[in-house]
């Protein structure tokens, strides 16, 4: 793992905290890969991991150093099942701001964003949707310098069904709108596992992809830009975080206001939105809360806040599920207002709350105590019940304290 003030080559990180924005590595770009050809449940690993533990993980925006030690054959892996009562459909789409030019390269023109919406289905409908666009995965396996001799390939991974379903028959009613952000280098795919078990319990999930923020999104021009900032170590982190919070509000205007940019606009309860986010998608969450009182909810996912909120500017709910050894949460933490909780996991380390460690997991290679699928399914319940209790006024024990389900959990002050 990287520290708190360096990358993974050792260079200071951007305004010296960067220790939970950028820690994805070649390693868990392997893991991601190893959805190469699944279809289903039940896929593991047919790899020869690499000899010697690499600590960093993918998405990095230093150089990769993982090399497989002999030529492999294609990688299963497959994530979990959504637990809730309905299927998970999905649709990608395709906005542009026009009010304002792209942040990081003005001279691409507005500010384009591509988002995958995954929403509550009738199971038995529409057809397996892949993980990511060839591009995409192209792009991603350049970044990370994932080596030929891995065996993963741009279509391997491309090709992998994560238990969303392309044109799925969509349940009726209205639901919550959550809109989630991924970590700083991070596409949106990452986040998978969480969306698709949002939706299968009744919400409309927008998974907004951070554009020249990561390794590629697919545009609707069809081209899939590289990162423009990864490697920009004077980055101010700030500047992220205000950027992605304008990314949210359009969002959210473009999803309630006239039903046009997404065909299903129609089962979003526009009175009942909340954002949860990983890493600096976490910080963004408070940010865009913030910024835009539509959003009710909030959750951060073991991320540094950038800035801290300040005493009053969030007195509505938010939730802060993090690692052990989170410590600098202190000051954010006695700014909140209204409801709220702050949940440590045990055992966790900064991707748990991510897709990462499983896919590491099932491609053979180390993680950390606590076991990857756990990661998922705290992540999963608690952010679920949490959204529950603040946008469908479902009151969930699970949040009224430690639970002997779930001992890895601790409720801090």
């Amino acid at each position: 793992m990287t520290d708190r003030h360096t990358n993974a080559a050792g260079r200071p990180c951007p305004a010296g905290r960067m220790k939970r924005n950028r820690r994805i590595s070649a390693v868990a770009a392997l893991a991601l890969a190893a959805l190469v050809t699944g279809t289903g449940a039940g896929f593991a690993a047919t790899t020869t991991p690499s000899a010697t533990p690499v600590a960093t993980h993918a998405f990095d925006t230093a150089p990769a150093t993982a090399t497989a030690t002999a030529p492999t054959r294609s990688f299963q892996g497959t994530l979990p099942a959504p637990t809730g009562p309905y299927a998970a459909g999905e649709d990608v789409i395709h906005l542009t701001d026009a009010s304002r030019p792209d942040p990081w390269v003005p001279s691409s023109g507005p500010r384009q964003l591509t988002v995958t919406m995954v929403y509550p289905a009738v199971p038995g409908t529409g057809t397996p949707a892949p993980y990511m666009t060839l591009a995409e995965a192209t792009g991603h396996i350049q970044r990370a310098k994932i080596p030929a001799s891995s065996g993963i390939t741009p279509q391997n991974l491309s090709s992998v069904t994560t238990h969303a379903f392309d044109g799925a028959r969509p349940q009726h009613g209205k639901h919550p709108l959550v809109v989630l952000s991924p970590g700083f280098g991070d596409p949106r795919v990452v986040l998978t596992s969480l969306a698709t078990d949002l939706a299968s319990h009744g919400y409309v999930v927008a998974l907004v992809g951070p554009t020249y923020e990561d390794s590629g999104e697919t545009l609707a021009n069809g081209q899939t830009p590289p990162c423009a900032i990864c490697d920009d170590l004077n980055l101010d982190m700030d500047t992220v975080t205000a950027s992605r919070a304008l990314d949210m509000s359009f969002v959210i205007d473009q999803l309630t206001h006239g039903n046009t940019a997404w065909p299903l606009a129609h089962l979003i309860d526009k009175h009942e939105i909340g954002m949860a986010g990983h890493s600096i998608g976490g910080a963004a969450a408070a940010t865009t809360m913030i910024a835009d009182p539509r959003v009710r909810a909030g959750v951060n996912m073991d991320g540094t806040f950038h800035p801290d909120p300040m005493p009053g500017q969030i007195n509505r709910p938010f939730l802060m599920l993090g690692t052990a050894t989170n410590t600098d949460w202190e000051h954010p933490w006695a700014a909140l207002g209204g409801y709220k909780k702050w949940l440590a996991v045990t055992g966790a380390n900064h991707p748990s709350f991510t897709d990462v460690d499983l896919l590491e997991e099932q491609a053979g290679f180390p993680t950390p105590p606590l076991d990857p699928e756990r990661g998922i399914v705290i992540t999963r319940e608690y952010v679920t019940a949490f959204f529950d209790q603040t946008l469908k006024g479902i009151h969930s024990p699970l949040l009224d304290g430690p639970s002997p389900n779930n001992p890895e959990v601790l409720f801090q002050p």
